[in-house]
């Protein structure tokens, strides 16, 4: 029921609803990972089944690509795709330039990949995921097993030199063991507080060996769709330096969200 969502979840619902209309007859399509982009999948799943759309879905992780199925929606690996039209994700922060902040759900290098690998990418969020800076959220670093520990005293060595306002380190835990991502890696949350150079950050982070991928998107998001929870959706676009203003209305009864819940 819609109508029971916190002010958050409409939010991110009237996001992820004006998202999935962008959504043309016959695309390639990356699907997110997090709870935002679990509702966008909900969306297209209802528009697969009810309006007849017809799409193909590269999930960026295993949760994903079983909430595509459930809903109805054709799966394919990235392999099998090469290229994809569109890519709709969430994001854990953006700033005004849609550099981002993403990998609180664990599934960065995955996203990362499939983003790179689409003609456009569109960022759904809450307004609360807006920042003047990035870095109050946990800027997550993926990393392989072997040697994580070398790799997290490199990592914080490292932003001994870097404009930030924080420099702790943890290992992102899962129950009593530590997170293994799709890929078998580990995850290290940086907490900075603030980047003051998220590009000069971006690039440095890689270069660390151990490190995999980093958790900023930068220069990969073309547009970003921010949700209110009064309905209120703006869809901001970087290239196009526009931004477009709409209202969705809220339905009392939706059987495709009853169970989603965050």
């Amino acid at each position: 029921m819609t109508g029971e969502l916190s002010p958050i979840d409409k939010a991110k619902f009237v996001a992820a609803k004006r998202a999935a209309e962008m959504v043309e007859d016959g695309m390639r399509v990356g699907l997110g990972t997090g709870s935002t982009a679990a509702w966008l999948v909900r969306c297209l799943g209802d528009m697969v089944q009810n309006d007849g759309l017809r799409i193909k879905g590269v999930p960026t992780s295993t949760r994903t690509a079983e909430l595509a199925r459930d809903v109805g929606i054709e799966i394919l690996t990235l392999d099998e795709a090469k290229w994809l039209d569109l890519t709709i994700d969430g994001a854990d922060e953006f700033d005004r330039d849609l550099n981002l902040i993403k990998g609180g759900g664990g599934a960065l290098l995955q996203e990362k990949i499939v983003a790179t690998a689409s003609d456009r990418m569109v960022v759904i969020a809450d307004k609360a995921k807006e920042v003047e800076s990035l870095g109050a959220f946990p800027l997550p670093v993926e990393v392989i097993p072997f040697g994580w520990q070398t790799t997290q005293a490199l990592l914080e060595e490292t932003l001994v030199a870097m404009e930030v306002m924080g420099r702790k380190t943890t290992l992102r835990m899962n129950g009593g063991a530590a997170l293994v991502t799709d890929e078998g890696n580990h995850i290290l949350d940086l907490h900075l507080n603030r980047i003051g150079n998220v590009r000069q950050m971006a690039l440095v982070l890689n270069q660390i060996p151990g490190v995999v991928e980093n958790g900023l998107f930068i220069d990969i998001c073309d547009t970003v769709v921010v949700g209110y929870g009064d309905g209120k959706v703006e869809v901001r676009d970087i290239n196009e330096g526009t931004v477009e203003t709409d209202r969705l209305d809220f339905v009392e009864s939706e059987n495709l969200f009853t169970d989603l819940s965050d």
